[in-house]
């Protein structure tokens, strides 16, 4: 049984924020990080739904509002230093703007 936290646990960096990760519950693949805040963790808490916060609008958007392709909530764990958030998700689609199953799709070569 996993352990459960409190709200006043979770660490928000210096803008109110958390990272989160989504991850394809089915098949483990990493589909995108986007960050919340309160406010839209707790709309996605409310609605099942993955909401988060658009550092570059500096607005709430919901995932698959305008493509369709919503993610559904099926838990949400926190790391060990409360500061991460792994929400794992039913996809009605890609997760990527581009298209693809994830965002995830290019490798990095030093």
């Amino acid at each position: 049984m996993a352990e459960q936290i409190s709200w006043d646990e979770l660490k928000w960096n210096d803008q109110g924020l958390i990272p989160a990760v989504v991850q394809d519950a089915s098949t483990g693949d990493v589909l995108m990080m986007a960050w919340m805040n309160e406010t839209s963790l707790r709309k996605t808490l409310e609605t099942g739904q993955t909401h988060f916060w658009s550092r570059s609008r500096k607005e709430l958007w919901h995932k698959g509002d305008t493509s369709g392709n919503i993610q559904r909530v099926l838990s949400i764990c926190v790391d060990c230093d409360c500061d991460t958030l792994l929400v794992q998700v039913e996809p009605a689609g890609p997760a990527c703007h581009t298209g693809k199953e994830t965002c995830f799709f290019r490798e990095f070569i030093p």
